[in-house]
């Protein structure tokens, strides 16, 4: 479970993520960044977007928990006004954690790269 402080809530905060930030696709998800301009964030959003694409509720369940667990595992490598948004896709229910995590890895690494390590 990612901290409260972590958690993205406001579907405001998820529109501008996905429609503003940077985005970088893997094959089980697609992961959106932004850097917040509000002052005094207690730490980096995280939102999840787990469609009825990926699956029925159980499995889109699973893929919730995995994402949160690969999320909380990169939290520490972003800076505290950035927001992430993980959208899964339908490939996604047959990823393992780890898989996971080395995709939202990589994916948020091609972002620093496209951003010149600014994100």
């Amino acid at each position: 479970m990612l901290p409260a402080q972590n958690r993205m809530t406001r579907s405001t905060e998820f529109g501008a993520t996905v429609s503003r930030g940077t985005r970088a696709a893997q094959p089980d998800l697609v992961v959106y960044t932004l850097r917040s301009d509000q002052t005094g964030d207690p730490g980096p959003r995280v939102g999840l977007i787990v469609s009825k694409a990926v699956g029925n509720a159980v499995q889109r369940h699973r893929v919730s928990r995995r994402l949160r667990h690969a999320a909380r595992a990169v939290l520490g490598d972003l800076d505290a006004s950035d927001w992430m948004v993980i959208r899964a896709l339908p490939r996604s229910r047959e990823a393992i954690t780890p898989r996971l995590e080395q995709e939202l890895r990589t994916a948020l690494q091609r972002i620093r790269d496209r951003n010149g390590s600014r994100s």
